[in-house]
């Protein structure tokens, strides 16, 4: 029987921390040059050649988060580690652009090269770059501020449309491609609340201010108040991009329960550093939406996608989901004072140390059946490592009671 207060204890967080970087940690160290990104279930690394560009920085972020509380010096030795791969392998100095998916090849004379197998460029990757900048610089490295300043200006000069607020997605021949995505707006938009607190340079929170209006406000008016994912060049909706691709990582058709969650996590983090009346009512709207819809009452645990209509088009359950998803609870429960989602949080806490936590081996498994089954041996296939739940525990930290 569980006793839900222990979910809500620092220790609870502390210890679980440690465990999911111990699954990691050092495994994930390749001493040639960045990280290993690709483990089985049990710490096996199935690919040791391509480094994704989601995955490089998402690992930077997680050894900077755990130096920033545990200040142990093997964390920013890994964080170095990270950056010096990302700088000389990932980014082309000449243009500031960096590349999506590298292999390295290990030359029997004993030389490594970086091959670029996809250098396409997404604002959702700068984004990325951006927060490991951040994050990087507020554990100590003082030169991740000019990277960071560098890479915003890149972000902006490729992809600001100032006529719309927001960030286009690719660039394509000639320019712009015809898509447009809240999805990579929200991660800039997080990125920028990381480079304010890194910096205290109000011009990264009065972007993210305009982001967060013009997303979970007024496109969000366009779709009965929750946040949809594809749109348009004029970022009306597109109602049926990728509808016939279920399994699109990055991309999927649908409601996104678990980014209606992470906005509500993300508004009231803008509201701790710059307080709105709006921003509460709208995260509070979208948490609601999300355990109303997306809350399985048989099996427990929250659906991934939803359909316009309402019925459901993704009957998995992903780790990421369930994560943000009791962040924005704890927070709200924090901000409010009220139980109902204090409760919340327990209940999907509990969840999760039930079916997604890997209490033999460590870290969360990425994805389960409607009936609470893995999906596969792959723990951390390209955008499914603990970012999320990393990240989200050390958010759970700050409004847990002490």
């Amino acid at each position: 029987m569980h006793v839900f207060p222990r979910y809500r204890s620092p220790a609870f967080l502390k210890e679980h921390i440690f465990h999911t970087m111990a699954f990691y940690h050092p495994r994930c160290i390749d001493r040639r040059g960045g990280y290993f990104h690709f483990f089985l279930d049990d710490g096996t690394a199935y690919d040791t050649e391509h480094r994704h560009l989601v995955n490089s920085t998402r690992l930077i972020y997680n050894y900077a988060q755990a130096h920033q509380h545990f200040r142990a010096p093997t964390y920013l030795d890994a964080v170095r580690h990270g950056l010096s791969f990302l700088r000389e392998a990932h980014l082309d100095p000449a243009t500031g652009r960096y590349a999506w998916m590298l292999r390295v090849e290990d030359r029997p004379d004993g030389t490594r090269e970086h091959v670029v197998e996809d250098a396409a460029q997404y604002a959702y990757g700068l984004g990325f770059v951006m927060l490991a900048y951040a994050h990087a610089l507020k554990a100590g490295v003082a030169e991740a501020r000019e990277w960071l300043a560098q890479t915003w200006q890149t972000l902006n000069t490729l992809f600001w449309d100032e006529s719309q607020g927001l960030y286009a997605d690719e660039l394509v021949e000639g320019g712009w491609g015809p898509y447009r995505g809240q999805n990579a707006n929200m991660h800039v938009f997080e990125a920028l609340l990381g480079a304010f607190e890194a910096t205290g340079e109000t011009s990264y929170l009065d972007r993210a201010e305009r982001i967060a209006r013009r997303v979970t406000v007024d496109l969000a008016d366009q779709t009965d108040g929750h946040v949809w994912e594809h749109y348009h060049a004029d970022w009306t909706p597109d109602w049926t991009y990728h509808r016939d691709r279920p399994d699109e990582i990055f991309r999927p058709w649908g409601y996104q329960f678990g980014h209606q969650a992470e906005w509500a996590k993300l508004l009231l983090i803008l509201d701790r550093l710059r307080p709105a009346p709006w921003l509460l009512p709208r995260a509070q709207a979208l948490f609601d939406f999300t355990v109303a819809h997306g809350w399985d009452e048989e099996a427990r645990g929250l659906f991934n996608r939803m359909a316009p209509d309402g019925s459901l088009c993704d009957d998995h359950k992903a780790f990421w989901v369930q994560s943000e998803t009791a962040t924005a609870a704890a927070l709200l429960g924090h901000r409010t004072g009220l139980e109902t989602y204090w409760r919340w949080y327990d209940r999907l806490w509990s969840y999760c140390w039930d079916y997604f936590i890997d209490h033999e081996h460590g870290a969360w498994y990425h994805t389960l059946t409607r009936d609470n089954r893995r999906l596969g041996e792959e723990k951390t296939p390209v955008g499914r490592l603990d970012y999320h739940t990393l990240g989200n525990c050390y958010e759970m930290l700050r409004v847990v009671a002490p």
